[in-house]
């Protein structure tokens, strides 16, 4: 489980170090998460990569601990939030107004692209 933790903080870190040093606009461990994925995706292609961490669900079996305690990982934000009330209460209604418009978009765009993806899987369907 130690070596499955680390093979997912080292992925979170090589994301970082090639974001940074590349300037790309996405988050270090969101790129990180892709390598992750990758070395999932060779380890059930080809029993070269299905080695250490990566052999026998040692991965899943982290991954589902960290899930398991996912709320612990709010507890910084939380405390930041505390911490700046003053920010919050100069400028909630704006904040407000933005999480609200947000989430209105947000809505809007998943509709419509299942709207679209629902059309072109019933021509399909019909085509064949």
């Amino acid at each position: 489980m130690i070596a499955s933790l680390c093979l997912i903080l080292l992925c979170q870190l090589a994301g970082e170090i090639v974001v940074r040093s590349l300037a790309w606009p996405i988050p270090g461990p969101v790129f990180g998460m892709l390598l992750l994925f990758i070395l999932l995706l060779l380890r059930d292609r080809a029993a070269l990569f299905a080695i250490g961490p990566l052999q026998g669900g040692g991965v899943e079996t982290a991954s589902k601990g960290l899930l398991a305690h996912l709320s612990l990982m709010f507890i910084p934000a939380g405390v930041g939030v505390v911490q700046r009330l003053d920010l919050l209460a100069e400028h909630g209604a704006a904040i407000a107004g933005v999480l609200v418009i947000s989430v209105v978009i947000t809505l809007l765009v998943t509709v419509g692209t299942f709207l679209v993806i629902s059309r072109m899987m019933t021509r399909g369907r019909q085509a064949s």
